[in-house]
């Protein structure tokens, strides 16, 4: 069974990278272009794991991760941080927020596909 991505990110590059890597690996991706966007397609895709970015008009990161995890059917699944930033106090607001990883843009495709195969075994698993 493979894999439902939904990639949040306001970079049409980086939205196309991800879904290159993404659907060679094997995994069904859905793409949304900002954090409002990522809530609008959360409901219509159900995720197995989400990528989001941080700095996105509307609706950063911060807001997004918050406002997935306030819903009953997305509180479980596994958010990963996609982002150029890389600041301590950044990634303490991520993970208070309820991210489960960071990633540092540039990304390394096997690393990122082994971190969301990794976060999406924590949830079956547990």
């Amino acid at each position: 069974m493979s894999l439902t991505i939904l990639a949040i990110d306001d970079s049409r590059t980086i939205r196309e990278m991800l879904n290159a890597a993404l659907s060679a690996a094997g995994f069904s991706v859905h793409l949304a272009v900002d954090g409002e966007d990522g809530l609008d397609k959360l409901s219509q895709t159900a995720p197995d794991v989400v990528i989001t970015d941080i700095n996105m008009p509307r609706l950063d990161g911060f807001g997004f991760i918050e406002g997935a995890r306030a819903r009953d059917e997305s509180r479980a699944v596994p958010i990963l941080v996609l982002t150029t930033e890389s600041a301590a106090d950044l990634k303490a607001r991520a993970r208070d927020a309820g991210a489960t990883g960071w990633i540092v843009k540039p990304f390394d495709e096997m690393r990122l596909i082994s971190a969301i195969h990794r976060v999406a075994g924590m949830r079956a698993a547990g």
